[in-house]
Formats: C-alpha cells, structure tokens, sequence
C-alpha cells in the first residue's frame, strides 16, 4: 500500500490562479470567490497533486504524509 497525504490550501494565501486546477483537475477545484479547495483532502499519494503543489505561484498548496505529518511539500530545509 502506497503513502497517502493530507493536501490543505491556505485559502489567506491562494490568489485563485487556477493552475492547480489546470496541473490536477481530479485533485482541485476554485470555489465561486476562485480559491481553491482540495477535492479530497485525504488522498492517495499523486504525481499530479505534488506538481500543482509544485506549481503553484504563491505556495499555498501544502502536503503531509497522513501517517507522520512529516512534510511532503513544501519540504523541510
């Protein structure tokens, strides 16, 4: 069985890019005041979420391993 994550958006920092939505159409949604919101904030471990995490302009994305909370991204430095 592979890691799953905890996905979480500050929404006090999104700026609605949309490009989250545009890396990971299954992980992401902008709601109607265009922040985004994890589609399921429990989830399996995805190449697609880790790049719009990645991707995103101001870093708002942020993901954990469910079982540590160790830092998946942004990484520890």
């Amino acid at each position: 069985m592979g890691d799953r994550w905890d996905v979480e958006v500050d929404r006090g920092v999104c700026i609605g890019s949309g490009m989250c939505v545009s890396t990971a159409p299954a992980g992401f949604r902008l709601d109607p005041a265009r922040q985004s919101h994890p589609l399921d904030p429990e989830t399996d471990a995805n190449e697609n979420i880790l790049a719009a995490a990645e991707g995103c302009p101001v870093e708002a994305i942020t993901i954990t391993l469910r079982e540590t909370g160790e830092p998946v991204f942004p990484p520890d430095d």
